[in-house]
């Protein structure tokens, strides 16, 4: 039976583990390895990945026991409302709005534009990531049919792609393990090791995506957190196996290669599959990474707008925001798509997203840090396990390090943090008046 006031059954768990990997699986993994390979190891780099897929499953763990306590959409500013205090729930909900999925979706748009361009030399990418924003914003709009189906569709079009680049790089890639050296070994390995994390997280960021939307599952305090342990160790197979076919695969010099842009191999998949399969492959990887980036988009403006519907249910935002029925927030929908257009043509994305990054890790650390106060000041709800708690006091600490380092490696997040929270401390005040009046 669904939970008491949730909304009828629409998403499942398969919905949700789609859901989760469409969010996961980006640009990101086919990039990154590149970038380390020039300081670290292949085995620091399958290490960095390891890290990156503990903290992201201690996310999951803790995430789980946070949607027992407070099964609703909504997200961050649904969990931090309800269980920590209002206005670090406002404080998410808002960075939410403007950025927290606004920019992604721009950013991944004009990612796959660029993309688009290895297969169609003459496509300018500013005008095709505007189109496939309107195209995935229309497509959500339309009805909760079109929206899952789109969703879904995308999800497996990804998949299969994607695990038949695994089969064709294991095919390919050298039993041995790989002998090579970075071109330029790092003197202190722990620094860059830990700064190589930040590329890591990136890449498995949206292990969350399926509590955006647990209202709209049947049973959220079971699916939702299956959804996505079960999406989240999926995506850290993928990325092991992707990963190692990188390192035993190529060398140094090879990552460089593609790191450059100056030719047609623009991530290290493209290196791979040319190697492989010749032309025919590269322009299989561009099929691939074009697809990972719309699905992720797709995703991401299937989720986004249930927070804003969350906000405007509590009078944070205006009315028409919330949605009405069985039917999806279309107008919340229409204003992230919006945001997103506006960004993408008035914004550089690199150093926003850069500060976005660190601003969402402290909104996921809080969230997992709630259910110590669920634990210890809250009667009235499922008290959280020892197993969660010790995999939120994990997650926690290792966020508190990753912002540690971003802090310490730029002045200008450390303001850009504090300017984002008195300007979002005076914006709460006034609409917590005008929503109370």
């Amino acid at each position: 039976m669904p939970e008491q006031g949730a909304a009828p059954q629409r998403l499942g768990l398969a919905s949700g583990v789609g859901l989760v990997v469409a969010n996961m699986i980006g640009a990101g993994v086919f990039v990154s390895a590149g970038f380390m390979a020039q300081q670290l190891r292949p085995g620091a780099i399958l290490l960095a990945w390891v890290v990156g897929a503990v903290l992201a499953l201690a996310g999951t763990v803790a995430y789980g026991a946070v949607v027992r306590a407070c099964p609703r959409s909504g997200g961050e500013y649904r969990f931090l409302s309800d269980l920590l205090h209002p206005f670090a729930g406002y404080l998410a909900g808002w960075t939410s709005l403007l950025v927290g999925f606004s920019a992604p979706i721009a950013a991944s748009a004009l990612s796959a534009g660029h993309f688009a361009r290895t297969l169609w030399p003459s496509a300018p990418p500013l005008p095709v990531a505007g189109g496939l924003i309107a195209a995935l914003t229309m497509l959500h709009a339309a009805g909760f049919r079109a929206s899952t189906r789109t969703q879904n569709g995308l999800v497996v079009l990804k998949c299969a792609l994607l695990f038949g680049f695994v089969a064709v790089g294991l095919a390919h890639a050298p039993a041995a393990w790989p002998a090579w050296e970075p071109p330029r070994p790092a003197d202190d390995v722990v620094h860059v090791f830990a700064s190589s994390l930040f590329f890591v997280s990136f890449a498995f960021s949206g292990w969350n995506a399926a509590v955006y939307a647990a209202s709209e599952f049947g049973q959220p305090r079971r699916d939702v957190p299956r959804a996505m342990l079960l999406g989240c160790l999926l995506v850290a197979v993928l990325y092991l196996a992707v990963n190692w076919v990188f390192v035993a695969s190529l060398t140094p010099e090879q990552a460089s290669v593609a790191l450059t842009f100056e030719t047609d191999l623009v991530t290290l998949g493209h290196v791979v599959m040319r190697d492989a399969l010749g032309p025919t492959g590269g322009a299989a990887m561009s099929v691939l990474t074009i697809a990972a980036l719309v699905s992720s988009m797709s995703a991401m403006v299937f989720a986004g707008p249930r927070v804003y519907a969350a906000m405007a249910a509590d009078g944070f935002l205006p009315r028409a925001l919330k949605g009405a029925g069985d039917t999806p927030p279309a107008a919340a929908i229409a204003l992230q798509g919006a945001l997103a257009l506006l960004i993408l043509f008035t914004h550089p994305l690199q150093e926003m997203l850069q500060n976005l990054g660190a601003v969402l890790t402290l909104f996921a650390a809080l969230t997992a840090g709630a259910l110590f106060n669920v634990r210890w000041n809250r009667t009235d709800l499922p008290r959280p396990g020892a197993g969660a708690l010790v995999a939120a006091g994990l997650f926690v600490a290792c966020s508190l390090v990753l912002l540690a380092f971003g802090v310490q490696a730029s002045a200008r997040l450390a303001l850009w943090l504090a300017v984002t929270l008195v300007a979002s401390a005076a914006a709460f005040r006034f609409t917590r008046h005008e929503a109370s009046a």
